[in-house]
C-alpha cells in the first residue's frame, strides 16, 4: 500500500565465499548473500532523532518518519577464531582483530607491511579497500563519549593519545583506496576510515600538516576478493538494480536539495517504478555506490566526473547527497542528534588559508547540521573549515537484506 508522507515546503536549488580450508581447519562459511558477493552489513542504528534530539518512533506521514533506526538490514555476524583473526559470517571477510595500536605507519610503509604479513597461517593478507574497512563501521558510535564505531567485543581499537600529541578522534585507519585527484591544493591522497569519530576522507599519501609524514593505523584483511565491485543493470522504469547488493537505486536524484526532513519525506512519498517502498539510504548503502575511480578533479580526464558510475544521472557535477544516518558529532552549541551523515560525489570542500580548496576529496563521507541557514556557517567548521551545506540532493533506494 502506498505511503502517505507529511508534505512540506521544500527549498528548492539545483542540485560470501564458500568454506576455505586454512591451517587451523576449514574457515567459517558466509552466510549466504542476497545477491552476489557484496552483502552490505546494517548501521546498527536504534535510536530516532528529530533535527537536534533523540525522540520516540516517529509514525508514518509524521515528520523524521524514514530514518535509518526505521529500518534494519543485514545483521553483523563476527565469529573469533581463536587465532587473532575475526570471521565477518555475513560479507565472507576475514580481518585482524588487533592491529598495533603503539605504532602509526605511512601508507607506504602499510604497502609494504602487508606483502610481508603473516597471520594465523595465512599469507594472503592485503591492505582493505575504501569499500571493505567502511563494513565494518557501526554507527552507535561518538567521540564525544569516546564509544567507537566499531565492535570492540571483536576488534582492538583505541582513541588518539594526547600524551603522543594526537587528538581523541585520531583514529584513522589507511584503506588501499588511492584518490584519483589531489587534495589540499596538490597533496597525493589515499581513502580512509576514522572510526573515532565515524567518518571518511581522504589523507595526504605522503606529508600531513607541518610537514610530518602522515601516519595512520593499519588492519589487514583476507577473502572475498569480490567484495565491494558492483554489478550495475539499467532497467527501463528509471531504476538501476546493483546485482551484487540487491539493491534498487532511483536512476537520477532529486533535482533539488533538501534539509534533512526534506530528503526523507522526499524518497517515502517517491512513486517510481510501480514502488511505493522507497527509502532514503542509510550510510552505508549510498557509500556503496561510490565510484572511486572517478572525480571531478581526475587527473585522467577519461574519468573526470561526480564519483559515480555514469549509468546514474546527476543533477551536478558537484553533487552530495543525505542519508538516513544520525552522526552523533554535532558540535556542542548544536543538539546531540543534530547532524546526518551525506557523502559527496563531488569535491569535500574546506575553507583553508590559501581560500576553499577539495580538502577530503570525491567519495568522502562527512555530516551537515540536518536543518538551519548555511549562511552561518559561511567561512565553514572545524580545523579544516569543513562546507557546511544543510541542503544536499537525494537518491532513494529500495530491497535489499
Amino acid at each position: 500500500m502506498r505511503r502517505s508522507v507529511l508534505v512540506m515546503s521544500l527549498l528548492l536549488l539545483s542540485c560470501a565465499s564458500d568454506t576455505t580450508t586454512g591451517p587451523g581447519g576449514a574457515t567459517p562459511k558466509a552466510a549466504d548473500p542476497v545477491a552476489g558477493s557484496f552483502r552490505i552489513i546494517d548501521t546498527d542504528q536504534r535510536t530516532f532523532y528529530d533535527d537536534q534530539v533523540v525522540v520516540a518512533a516517529p509514525e508514518v506521514g509524521e515528520a523524521f518518519y524514514g530514518q535509518d533506526a526505521g529500518y534494519q538490514g543485514a545483521q553483523p555476524a563476527y565469529q573469533d577464531n581463536g587465532d587473532g583473526t575475526v570471521s565477518d559470517l555475513v560479507t565472507g571477510l576475514m580481518w585482524q582483530a588487533s592491529p598495533d595500536l603503539d605504532n602509526k605507519v605511512t601508507f607506504a610503509e602499510a604497502v609494504v607491511a602487508a606483502d610481508a604479513f603473516g597471520l594465523a597461517g595465512y599469507d594472503d593478507w592485503r591492505l582493505p579497500t575504501i569499500k571493505e574497512l567502511y563494513s565494518l563501521i557501526q554507527f552507535t558510535g561518538s567521540s564525544r563519549t569516546l564509544t567507537p564505531y566499531i565492535d570492540t567485543a571483536y576488534f582492538d581499537f583505541r582513541f588518539g593519545d594526547e600524551s603522543r600529541g594526537e587528538r581523541a578522534i585520531d583514529g584513522q585507519y589507511w584503506s588501499s583506496t588511492k584518490y584519483v585527484g589531489l587534495t589540499m591544493g596538490g597533496d597525493a591522497t589515499v581513502f580512509g576510515v576514522n572510526f573515532a569519530d565515524g567518518r571518511i576522507k581522504g589523507y595526504p599519501r605522503d606529508m600531513g600538516a607541518g610537514g610530518i609524514p602522515q601516519t595512520e593505523f593499519v588492519r589487514y584483511v583476507r577473502g572475498n576478493p569480490e567484495y565491494g565491485i558492483n554489478d550495475f543493470s539499467r532497467n527501463d522504469d528509471g531504476t538501476i538494480e546493483d546485482l551484487a547488493t540487491g539493491l534498487t537505486w532511483q536512476k537520477t536524484d532529486s533535482g533539488s536539495t533538501h534539509d534533512w526532513q526534506g530528503a526523507l519525506a522526499y524518497c517515502e512519498n517517491l512513486d517510481l517504478a510501480g514502488a511505493g517502498d522507497w527509502r532514503l539510504p542509510n550510510a552505508k548503502e549510498l557509500q556503496s555506490i561510490v565510484d572511486y575511480t572517478r572525480a571531478p578533479d581526475a587527473s585522467d580526464p577519461t574519468r573526470i566526473g561526480p564519483a559515480i558510475d555514469p549509468v546514474f544521472e546527476v543533477s551536478d557535477t558537484e553533487s552530495f547527497y543525505w542519508t538516513g544516518t544520525t552522526l552523533l558529532e554535532s558540535p556542542p552549541m548544536l543538539g546531540t542528534g543534530a547532524h546526518a551523515v551525506y557523502v559527496a560525489f563531488g569535491q569535500a570542500w574546506g575553507n583553508m588559508d590559501r581560500g576553499w580548496v577539495n580538502v577530503h576529496g570525491a567519495g568522502a563521507q562527512r555530516s551537515d547540521p540536518k536543518s538551519g541557514d548555511p549562511g552561518d556557517w559561511a567561512d565553514g567548521f572545524g580545523p579544516q573549515g569543513d562546507e557546511i551545506r544543510i541542503y544536499n540532493c537525494a537518491r532513494c533506494v529500495r530491497g535489499g537484506a
